[in-house]
């Protein structure tokens, strides 16, 4: 059974998907809005362990990768990166649950959507740093640094060669992004369902428990990549 092949005809079934993702994406801040706006203001942590608990450890933890990845400024940068975690995390793991069919996650065209999100904001970000002198971290290394009248002008050698070679790097980032998360996704989701159909009992389980890690590492691991792009658009140039 697949609940998203119920609104096919109408509705494709990764929109159907997205629109869930987003659904408990927006259902849980409206429930932590709420939750600050108490009388104690949610500062008073609850005791043991809970969910709250075990997300706001995972948040500092992102934090700290944040802080020392981009900078002190991080903040500025974590709603995104943030936004790109939990989207692909919760994704992932709904693609565990059984009747839901294919992840929005396990699909080309949402995880390039990500990709190129990811792509657009660390380039934007860049040039929003630097100005046009962003195009310097395209050129290569400067050799030479003379400085006349006052100004330092850098003179880069290698420019014909690194300019062209950088562009495609750059570029080739879209499709990496989106093949490391589409194709694990989709290696983890296929086992689960194999051995679901072979031994229904057990063994699936173990192997969910490997998938949840799955999941939670390719969230982490695409948010990462996109704190370390914005750290790299944020350097001066050499």
């Amino acid at each position: 059974m697949n609940m998203y092949h119920l609104l096919e005809d109408q509705i494709s079934p990764v929109y159907q998907a997205t629109a869930l993702i987003l659904f408990i994406l927006f259902a849980a801040g409206f429930v932590i809005k709420r939750t600050l706006a108490a009388s104690d203001g949610g500062v008073i942590p609850d005791e043991g362990l809970s969910i709250r608990n075990a997300f706001e450890i995972l948040i500092e933890a992102m934090a700290d990768q944040g802080r020392a990845i981009i900078g002190e400024d991080y903040r500025s940068y974590f709603p995104l990166v943030g936004t790109i975690f939990f989207f692909i995390l919760i994704g992932n793991v709904m693609g565990l649950v059984p009747g839901l069919g294919e992840p929005a996650t396990g699909n080309v065209n949402a995880a390039a959507a990500w990709a190129i999100i990811s792509f657009t904001a660390y380039n934007y970000v860049g040039v929003k740093q630097h100005g046009w002198s962003y195009i310097n971290h395209f050129m290569g290394p400067a050799f030479w640094q003379p400085t006349i009248g006052g100004k330092t002008y850098h003179v880069r050698v290698l420019m014909p060669i690194f300019l062209p070679l950088e562009v495609l790097l750059h570029g080739a980032r879209v499709i990496t992004l989106t093949v490391r998360l589409v194709a694990n996704m989709f290696a983890d989701h296929a086992v689960v369902a194999v051995w679901i159909g072979i031994v229904p009992v057990v063994v699936p389980a173990l192997f969910m428990g490997l998938g949840l890690f799955v999941a939670f590492l390719q969230a982490f691991v695409f948010a990462l990549l996109t704190m370390i792009y914005i750290g790299l658009a944020l350097d001066e140039a050499h």
